[in-house]
């Protein structure tokens, strides 16, 4: 099996590995196989924390990893609502887009240390029919960085905007980018959010599908029913923070776990996947758009980017979707750190703030202080 399939097993040529894999989604999940557990995890990481990345990667060979992702697309397919398609698509695609960009920088000519194969950039373009769509532009001396990567890149209009939309924000929006021959200029960055674009949109196609309706859909959904049944409630477990509600954001009085975030982040420090998530989710349950939350952090173009796709993920025209982590799930990352009084009395990151500021009377919105320029 190509190891590439086990990170990208949205290719096409993983059908036919899994294929050759001489064993079904349902031989797997009635036997309970590992690929069953890895596809719970993938699902349920997907909707709690917007990665399908396994919390260990050493526990799980490539051949469990691919067959994991048929069961995750059942499972999504029994929960069998808008919302679990929306976010573990979404979720899928974050995870390919982070392995991209690790990928398109390696040094070692496609082999890692480990002796996983890397997907190339043209292997990328090729698989999703977009070679004659993105050249790199070639400035004088070659126009590549460190003698390898292009900065920027030009896509031809027509897929850009098939890719892009409006709602990314305004630099997306054509009239504003810089156009020649019919191409779109756009950064390295920019053209990962493109290609993470075009992965959501195949993770999500025939997503939710007909499991039942067959005896052996039947047994399937059966087998999957304690699974299906956690996941559901994960979906509508929408009181996580404790009924917290805030109005203000006043980073001063942030847990101590938020704070040491935002402080790493503020000093452009590259922080790891699940605590970005933690603190960007925290923030936009706070309200914050993607604009105050880059602001917040001091993001640079790179960082505002990636965290601009994190906030959409997580909330939509109503706000905040999902809870950010529990303090349970912050301890188990590392990231539960500085704990004072307050922290022994409560079980969210949310509930701390919504007690601090009730104890703190009247405050200055953060949002207000910016505006006013102070």
């Amino acid at each position: 099996m190509d190891p590439h399939f086990a990170r990208y097993p949205f290719f096409d040529g993983a059908r036919d590995a899994v294929g050759d894999a001489d064993i079904s989604p349902a031989e797997l999940i009635a036997e309970d196989a590992p690929a069953v557990e890895r596809g719970l995890e993938r699902v349920e990481r997907a909707l709690m924390e917007g990665t399908v990345a396994p919390e260990d990667e050493r526990r799980w060979t490539d051949r469990e990893e691919l067959l994991s992702y048929p069961i995750a697309r059942i499972l999504v397919s029994l929960v069998d609502t808008p919302a679990a398609v929306d976010k573990y698509a979404a979720a899928e695609a974050a995870t390919a887009h982070d392995r991209f960009q690790t990928d398109f920088e390696s040094d070692d000519d496609g082999l890692q240390s480990t002796g996983t194969r890397t997907v190339s950039l043209d292997d990328v373009l090729r698989e999703f029919d977009l070679s004659g769509d993105v050249r790199p532009e070639r400035a004088e001396g070659g126009g590549r960085r460190g003698g390898r990567d292009p900065s920027h890149y030009w896509v031809d209009a027509g897929a850009y905007l098939t890719l892009s939309t409006a709602e990314w924000g305004e630099r997306w929006r054509l009239v504003n980018r810089e156009l020649a021959a019919g191409d779109v200029r756009v950064t390295e960055e920019e053209l990962r959010r493109l290609l993470e674009e075009a992965v959501r949109r195949r993770v999500a196609e025939g997503l939710p599908f007909s499991v039942r309706g067959s005896a052996a859909g039947e047994e399937i959904a059966d087998a999957l029913e304690e699974e299906v049944a956690a996941l559901r409630t994960l979906l509508n477990d929408h009181d996580a923070a404790g009924g917290a509600e805030v109005d203000a954001v006043v980073p001063g009085l942030f847990p101590p776990c938020m704070k040491e975030l935002v402080q790493r982040a503020r000093n452009g420090e590259s922080l790891a996947s699940h605590s970005e998530f933690s603190l960007v989710s925290f923030l936009v349950a706070l309200g914050m758009d993607a604009t105050e939350v880059t602001t917040l952090l001091g993001a640079d173009e790179e960082a505002a980017a990636r965290m601009e796709t994190r906030v959409e993920y997580l909330a939509d025209a109503e706000g905040a979707q999902f809870a950010p982590p529990s303090c349970a799930s912050m301890q188990s990352y590392g990231d539960c750190v500085n704990r004072d009084e307050r922290c022994e009395t409560i079980s969210h990151p949310l509930s701390y703030y919504a007690g601090a500021l009730r104890d703190a009377g009247e405050v200055r919105d953060w949002r207000e202080a910016v505006a006013d320029g102070d």
